[in-house]
């Protein structure tokens, strides 16, 4: 097991609490609370160790513009995955956003 973890500007707290899949083989859950005004925090736990660049390069597009962007709600995020792709990143971390609605555009 890693635990990564990251933080990115964001805007105002997101308005509550989410949470999207599962922690099952090829899969993520995505648990999301409000966070600190200005910041969003990205804490990964992973069964695949080694990947701490992929999901650095996942996230930043996740929310350097390409689902959230950095005026999305600031939020905590803690990410709990079993060997999902990036694709399924990007699409969970779209649907918790969806879920508040706050993601822009498709998953990156």
């Amino acid at each position: 097991m890693q635990t990564l973890e990251f933080q990115y500007p964001a805007g105002t707290p997101a308005s509550a609490r989410t949470r999207v899949g599962v922690v099952g083989s090829g899969d993520l859950e995505v648990l999301l609370e409000p966070g600190a005004p200005g910041r969003t925090t990205v804490r990964v736990t992973t069964s695949v160790d080694g990947f701490g660049t992929i999901w650095q390069a996942q996230l930043d597009r996740v929310f350097g513009g390409g689902v959230v962007g950095p005026a999305g709600p600031a939020a905590q995020i803690e990410i709990n995955d079993f060997g999902a792709t990036p694709g399924v990143v990007g699409l969970r971390i779209a649907q918790a956003f969806a879920a508040l609605g706050g993601a822009r555009g498709a998953p990156a």
